[in-house]
């Protein structure tokens, strides 16, 4: 087992845990899970295959089922996390309020915004790693995005743009 391109992926996988989860260890912990799951079932990867999308799935899979286990999100003090955050190109403040209004998303539009916008995976490769239809990625990506502008532009979860709704 070539072992290369999966050390190149690390840093990828460890953006997109920190991300989800919203803490260090937790997404080190959610990496090394990721990493072990990999390493035991590599003979269901098939090579030639996309194996970041592969590697992507299986952390995905294996957040879901953390999340499902807890029964609970994983949420971290903002604050606490503050001297994580800042990036020196931009003002501090902004990241974290970016980082704690990504927390308030749902984790399905989350997921789907992490991996368009973070990752640059496009509409096939999210709904391959998410396993979901393409049109759902979409639709996720959109309220997403909307939400994320209403959350950041200060309104309450409560009051952010309305879904749309199927008529009967």
């Amino acid at each position: 087992m070539n072992t290369a391109p999966i050390v190149a992926c690390i840093p990828a996988l460890r953006r997109y845990a920190r991300a989800l989860t919203g803490d260090t260890w937790t997404a080190d912990d959610l990496v090394q899970d990721t990493l072990e799951r990999a390493c035991a079932k590599w003979s269901l990867w098939r090579s030639g295959s996309d194996l970041r999308a592969w590697l992507f799935t299986i952390m995905h899979n294996v957040w879901i089922n953390q999340l499902r286990q807890t029964g609970k999100r994983t949420l971290v003090d903002i604050d606490d996390a503050a001297s994580e955050l800042p990036a020196p190109e931009s003002e501090p403040s902004l990241l974290i309020d970016l980082q704690r209004c990504l927390l308030q998303l749902p984790a399905e539009q989350r997921a789907v915004l992490l991996l368009s916008a973070l990752e640059d995976f496009s509409y096939q490769e999210i709904a391959k790693v998410l396993e979901i239809p393409a049109g759902t990625v979409m639709s996720r990506l959109s309220r997403a995005r909307a939400r994320l502008a209403d959350l950041m532009d200060g309104q309450p979860p409560s009051t952010t743009r309305p879904a749309l709704r199927r008529l009967k």
